[in-house]
């Protein structure tokens, strides 16, 4: 339950950290409470993995990079479950203080035994969306983390329906860019997708963390106070390429799973918005996008139209695929 006791103390270290991190999750009508990371472990249950502090992390190769812990499931570790196709919103404490920089969530597929006993920095991940510079400038333009911030502190993203069923962990990250070394957001929780399709991520597109991310990438040491900030208009996201990107993904069978967690359905700190259904935002360009690849979104600037048979179909607001 939300307590009030609980959230004014979360929200007071929330204030002199000024940092944060995902505190809930909603999807399908229910809500998830997060870890509560200033609070004893003990007796602490659910299905985001522990963390212990606000403060961002710093360095690509730092081992608590996969899900900001050591890489292991909580002593009441619980996991939810969740369609494919379904749209799962995190929510941030707000206001969220950082609106510069990109924003970005990833999967990765647990043992057939369940994500509990599995290392999260042991384990692969693939990038299912992400969203960096919006529009204008690198020195004054929207972001994906301002988007995230007007949003009500949150973001929305779909499970695609082309991923295979079975146990994952899912990962929401933010990366602030307003200071150098870039400060990583990373949070995650325990999933079990059911419904799927028969898509594995390419081995191109499976990355481990710490290993995902080096401290030389460009979308990593990018100064947004330079003069050539003032009129740069694209940014390199870190990490691997979208999943879904190409049509070499192999298929799978599908694994078996059993739920193991109840949700808590009760109201969180923050009011949920709607998702904005989204059209491709750009013009044709008379090239034609593969099965499986990028056909719009916002910002999008490739192709719009998709070889016959497939047809556009959107993800999220910044992201559509063609299926």
């Amino acid at each position: 339950m939300f307590g009030l006791a609980t959230l004014a103390l979360a929200l007071c270290a929330e204030r002199a950290a000024a940092h944060g991190g995902v505190l809930s999750y909603s999807w399908s009508g229910n809500w998830y409470w997060g870890w509560q990371p200033y609070n004893s472990p003990t007796g602490q249950t659910s299905i985001q993995r522990p963390w212990s502090t606000y403060n961002p992390i710093t360095d690509a190769t730092d081992p608590t990079l996969s899900c900001n812990d050591n890489g292991q499931a909580g002593a009441l570790q619980l996991t939810a479950t969740v369609a494919a196709g379904t749209a799962i919103t995190a929510y941030w404490n707000v206001p969220w203080p950082h609106n510069i920089g990109p924003m970005l969530t990833y999967l990765a597929q647990c043992p057939s035994a369940g994500c509990t006993s599995a290392s999260s920095s042991t384990l692969q991940w693939f990038k299912i969306d992400e969203a960096g510079l919006l529009s204008g400038t690198v020195f004054s333009g929207t972001w994906g983390s301002g988007k995230m911030i007007a949003d009500n502190s949150s973001w929305t993203t779909t499970i695609p329906q082309t991923v295979p069923s079975g146990n994952y962990m899912i990962r929401f990250e933010t990366i602030a860019l307003h200071s150098l070394p870039a400060q990583f957001y990373p949070e995650c929780a325990q999933i079990t997708i059911t419904g799927g399709g028969t898509l594995a991520p390419t081995a191109a597109q499976l990355v481990t963390f710490p290993g995902g991310y080096s401290n030389s990438d460009p979308g990593l040491t990018i100064d947004v106070y330079t003069n050539d900030a003032q009129t740069e208009t694209t940014y390199p996201i870190p990490g691997p390429p979208l999943y879904g990107s190409s049509s070499t993904g192999t298929t799978v069978s599908q694994p078996s799973s059993t739920p193991s967690s109840t949700p808590i359905k009760t109201t969180p700190s923050t009011t949920p918005i709607s998702t904005p259904v989204s059209t491709p935002s750009s013009t044709p360009t008379g090239a034609t996008a593969a099965h499986y690849a990028q056909c719009g979104g916002q910002g999008w600037t490739g192709p719009t139209v998709c070889a016959s048979p497939f047809t556009c179909t959107v993800s999220n607001p910044y992201y559509s695929q063609c299926l």
